[in-house]
């Protein structure tokens, strides 16, 4: 698989070098020159097989000839065999609107540091080091996170051959057991930098080094943020085998995804373009709604970022949304690069109707409230007996007014 810029501006890689690039020079993002196919037959084949096994055939088109099938296997069953569930990615029945037993939540939050950038950031830790081991080469990792994926990239990338990881967070933004779970590591590769500042903050020191060429090359930089595209394609394949564990192909399925980088939702889309039986796709957002009002409005604006309840998701400028414009829009890296480049200075970004009329084609939108999300909590703690976390509950919110089964992805342990 070769892989091209959403600016359109970049020389196209194999995924290998894809996966230690970072953003495309042009300032894009990297995604693959075509989608390959899931097919019925392969989800009634899936349906028998255990998640480690899934992941590799699913992910398997997207890395060779880089990385070979036995090869992607390994990783894959390395990675998840550390879970604290048999099943990775178990699913609940949930009670909800719907009918009993036709709402369920996707429990993404077995992994070693209790969030779903677990699922991911296991496997991507490992790939770098299978490359890193190939090429006899260095990389110093930088990332941002408002919380979860810096402790699981902590965890990921700790006493790993060959990485060296600076992770940025913004100070008193990150719930306290995320903040220790990212200082307290005692590895000497693993580097933590707070910030006087929000998520985007962060994010825009990522990007500015990133954008200094000769830097990029010296200290030879990767990310772990999901500006990389491995971490997209690690999490398209909760959504095939949540499908099959639910009915697909037979059935087709939605979920609602709480998100603030776009990056958890646009895996969704990208299983549905590969075949999976996926009708709707719910994005959920907390107050910082910034993806929401964009779905309503077909413009995005840049507000300030209001602390919230549910951390990850305090975010004003969502990355991956690039990937899908570069979709929606034809994939025209000019008018992406047009686009990102009116964001950037006027602070707005209108979409063109066709690209607004199919967002909404595929798309819901909702946002919650503080107040929302204790609700939501509280629900389903009386109608359920089980609690969840913030994050999860701005998706359960989501889904209360609507008329077919929705699942919803618990993103973190409650704990």
């Amino acid at each position: 698989m070769r892989y091209v810029s959403t600016r359109g501006d970049a020389p196209s890689l194999d995924f290998a070098d894809a996966l230690l690039a970072g953003p495309a020079p042009d300032g894009g993002l990297y995604v693959p020159t075509d989608w390959p196919r899931i097919t019925a037959s392969d989800l009634r084949d899936f349906a028998s097989l255990p998640y480690a096994e899934v992941a590799a055939r699913v992910l398997a088109p997207f890395v060779e000839p880089s990385v070979d099938a036995g090869t992607i296997a390994e990783l894959t069953h390395a990675a998840y065999a550390a879970f604290r569930h048999d099943d990775v990615v178990p699913v609940s029945p949930l009670s909800g609107p719907a009918p009993p037993a036709d709402e369920h939540l996707v429990e993404l939050h077995w992994g070693p540091t209790f969030s779903f950038k677990d699922i991911a950031l296991t496997l991507l830790g490992r790939l770098f080091e299978h490359e890193l081991a190939r090429r006899s080469t260095t990389i110093t990792v930088v990332g941002a996170t408002s919380g979860d994926t810096g402790s699981a990239a902590v965890e990921a990338c700790r006493d790993r051959a060959g990485i060296e990881l600076v992770m940025l967070h913004p100070a008193g933004r990150i719930t306290e057991i995320q903040r220790r779970q990212m200082t307290t590591v005692a590895s000497p590769n693993i580097h933590n930098v707070a910030v006087d500042g929000t998520f985007d903050d962060c994010q825009d020191i990522v990007k500015a080094l990133f954008a200094d060429p000769e830097l990029r090359r010296r200290a030879r930089l990767a990310t772990v943020n999901s500006i990389n595209w491995a971490r997209v394609a690690a999490q398209t394949v909760y959504y095939v085998t949540t499908a099959v564990r639910l009915g697909a192909p037979d059935r087709p399925v939605s979920f609602c995804v709480p998100t603030g980088n776009f990056g958890n939702v646009l895996a969704g889309d990208i299983a549905r373009r590969m075949g999976v039986p996926i009708e709707r796709l719910v994005i959920a957002t907390n107050h910082n709604d910034v993806l929401a009002r964009t779905h309503r409005t077909a413009t995005m604006t840049l507000e300030p970022v209001v602390p919230s309840t549910s951390p990850a998701m305090d975010i004003a400028v969502s990355s991956n949304f690039e990937r899908l414009l570069f979709e929606l829009g034809g994939r025209s890296g000019h008018a992406v690069a047009t686009a990102l480049a009116a964001l950037r200075a006027d602070g707005k970004l209108t979409l063109a109707d066709d690209v607004a009329a199919a967002l909404r084609a595929g798309f819901d939108a909702g946002s919650a409230t503080d107040d929302d999300v204790a609700a939501a909590i509280a629900r389903v703690l009386l109608d359920d007996d089980r609690l969840i976390d913030p994050h999860t509950a701005v998706a359960v919110h989501a889904t209360k007014d609507r008329k077919r089964p929705t699942i919803v992805l618990s993103t973190a342990h409650p704990a």
